[in-house]
């Protein structure tokens, strides 16, 4: 057996990275909004009595929710894509 058939295939590396760093990205903005107070400190506009301070903060849970829901599922497929990228250097290794 030679050499070069005794060492591994180095790793491909994943391919998911970028779904990855687009979930963080996605992720950015219900961690900073409700951290950023002057942008939601007033009493106007009003919807239905409320002042703004309050419809804002619970328009904000919807959609730190859907937003959330969004991440999780692409993480899904990119926690998929890994696996599937792990299995094939696995496989090409082994050969």
């Amino acid at each position: 057996m030679s050499q070069e058939s005794a060492r591994p295939a180095p790793p491909r590396g994943r391919r998911s990275t970028g779904l990855w760093v687009l979930i963080v990205i996605i992720l950015i903005p219900p961690v900073v909004v409700p951290l950023w107070v002057p942008l939601y400190d007033k009493a106007d506009p009003t919807l239905w009595g409320f002042p703004f301070f309050y419809w804002f903060q619970f328009l904000l849970i919807i959609c730190a929710a859907i937003i959330t829901i969004i991440a999780y599922l692409l993480s899904v497929v990119a926690d998929r894509k890994d696996r599937a990228d792990r299995r094939a250097d696995r496989t090409e290794a082994e050969r």
